[in-house]
């Protein structure tokens, strides 16, 4: 059972910090899936991460639904993780269950800090996480660089 890392996004949009973490999870031999909840949301963030750096900051991906789902390192879609994922990353209220968050070594939950509903969604979720015994972490960038703000760990971790 992995982390749920939290990231209250105040400065960065999604697409920049999938750009930096997806990377690291990548050089873990960890594939990334980002769940969404609009397909319209994910396309803008499918446009934006192609743009993403030069060739050092490449970052292959997919959309969900084509032919080579399984062999993409991360893969953006609505569903589960057909790519073998090790790494979920939950964008625009998207929800993981239990068992999907059990299974993976990291699961990020990136939110718009700036949108009440948001925020309060995200409040909702730590509660929820961290109360069916997950261990999490709270990463804010309000500062103007990421900070581990709170870190609840799993019962009868060490």
């Amino acid at each position: 059972m992995g982390t749920v890392m939290f990231f209250h996004l105040m400065q960065s949009a999604p697409a920049d910090t999938l750009a930096v973490n997806a990377p690291r999870a990548l050089a873990q031999g960890w594939r990334v899936m980002v769940r969404g909840t609009d397909p319209a949301a994910l396309d803008r963030l499918d446009q934006a991460l192609w743009l993403k750096g030069a060739a050092e900051g490449f970052l292959p991906h997919g959309i969900e639904g084509g032919p080579h789902d399984a062999d993409q390192p991360v893969l953006l879609g609505l569903g589960g993780p057909t790519n073998g994922a090790r790494v979920l990353a939950l964008i625009d209220g998207a929800e993981a269950t239990d068992a999907e968050i059990a299974a993976m070594e990291r699961v990020w939950v990136l939110f718009d800090g700036n949108d009440p509903d948001r925020l309060s969604a995200a409040r909702t979720q730590w509660k929820a996480i961290t109360g069916a015994g997950h261990a999490a972490q709270y990463w804010s960038e309000e500062s103007g660089r990421w900070e581990k703000k709170a870190e609840k760990p799993a019962p009868g971790a060490t």
